[in-house]
């Protein structure tokens, strides 16, 4: 049967449904499609049919055309009003195209690199690698609105390349202090989580764990095969020397990892400041929390890695995770405003946003707060040595061959 021979609201239904066979061919002209529509909706009577039978008709329109149901809504209603249809186009006053499809590559593949950051630290992404590292291509894209960055991402053009417990048991423990630290805008107070791997076959993954700056978001994660003392302190004391700053304050959730007589001994021997989260006050630890999702699970994943898998992973992190979030990973930084009622507000703006390296160097006498024997001019090496983007890049390459043999094991065991 032809598509011109169905001529009842139960054909149509049928052919919908997949029931009836059907053939039928598409039109190229413009003005060939508009005139089968209006022949279509004068054939059926669309304006004296019930609203059921109206739907039908308008999903055969479309199934027939491959408009969108928006575009089948005004010429419907252009026939309602006119009784006819006919094109109106005009390109005298037509909207000129800004971002171009090797604008749309490059956001493709600065996203592949960075696996599709915010809006905000993407255009700035842009603007660095412009500003710093001379990379013209991106100029177009440094200039982007963050609500059209993400026009372009849902765009059919970005879309055809590219298309994330165990509770802890309460236990009474007179180890630290129970409050929210005070930074008062000085770094060196971390805020300190643990990460597990997942389970397979009753056999534990590893542990990450991650710790990071409260006031500059510095953050350095490390991976180990348990979270047991003979593991987890040598593991602390990697983290807490892995830092350019001195450390002040050291801040934990009430897990037993952490609160424990050895956790306390190493940080009462280093001089640091030691405390706990408060009992139903969530936003306490927010910040690791949110660094766990954003960081950790976002690079690598939520699939079980084996234990025996820890050195390789702790030195992935060490050569290539740490140093990309730390020097070439933009982040936000809240401004805290107080209102009439004398409530705090916090207001994340864009020109507030930098890498976390960089917001160490824009505090007041931040020479004053490194390590003992290091300066900036040292640091500036480390951050200057390689552009953001290729920074990104070594990070997927490692990441790539690191899961490679992971997954080889699994595959041959």
């Amino acid at each position: 049967m032809k598509a011109d021979e169905l001529c009842s609201i139960e054909q149509l239904t049928e052919f919908l449904s997949g029931t009836q066979d059907v053939v039928f061919t598409v039109e190229n002209d413009v003005d060939a499609v508009y005139k089968w529509i209006q022949s279509t909706l004068v054939k059926f009577r669309y304006l004296t049919l019930r609203k059921p039978e109206k739907g039908v008709v308008i999903q055969y329109i479309i199934k027939i055309t491959g408009y969108s149901r928006q575009q089948i809504t005004r010429l419907n209603k252009q026939y309602r009003e006119c009784g006819i249809l006919s094109r109106r186009q005009s390109t005298k006053s037509g909207f000129h195209q800004k971002y171009t499809g090797q604008d749309i590559n490059l956001l493709v593949k600065l996203d592949e690199l960075h696996d599709t950051i915010s809006g905000p630290a993407t255009k700035k992404l842009c603007e660095r690698a412009v500003k710093l590292y001379g990379q013209q291509e991106y100029e177009r894209l440094s200039n982007i609105s963050v609500s059209h960055l993400y026009n372009l991402r849902s765009s059919k053009s970005y879309t055809s390349q590219r298309w994330r417990y165990q509770k802890t048991k309460p236990k009474v423990s007179n180890i630290g202090q129970r409050r929210k630290p005070k930074p008062n805008g000085v770094p060196g107070f971390i805020r300190i989580d643990t990460v597990h791997q997942g389970d397979f076959d009753k056999q534990k993954g590893v542990y990450h764990i991650n710790a990071v700056d409260e006031v500059t978001q510095f953050e350095v994660v490390c991976t180990v095969e348990r979270i047991s003392e003979n593991h987890l302190i040598p593991a602390l004391s990697d983290i807490l020397t892995a830092f350019p700053f001195k450390l002040k304050g050291f801040h934990s959730d009430n897990g037993s990892e952490y609160i424990n007589g050895r956790v306390a001994l190493l940080l009462e021997k280093l001089l640091i400041e030691f405390t706990k989260s408060r009992s139903r006050q969530s936003n306490d630890n927010a910040l690791a929390e949110c660094k766990n999702g954003a960081i950790v699970r976002k690079i690598l994943g939520y699939s079980h890695i084996p234990r025996e898998w820890a050195l390789e992973v702790n030195n992935f992190n060490r050569d290539h995770l740490t140093p990309y979030i730390n020097y070439h990973r933009p982040c936000f930084y809240p401004e805290t405003i107080i209102d009439a009622k004398g409530k705090e507000r916090k207001k994340y703006r864009y020109s507030s946003m930098m890498t976390p390296y960089e917001k160490l160097k824009s505090l007041v006498n931040s020479a004053s707060y490194l390590q003992p024997g290091l300066t900036f001019l040292e640091l500036d090496k480390i951050a200057m040595q390689i552009s953001d983007s290729e920074s990104a890049r070594r990070l997927q390459q490692a990441r790539v061959k690191l899961f490679e043999m992971i997954d080889g094991q699994k595959k041959a065991a």
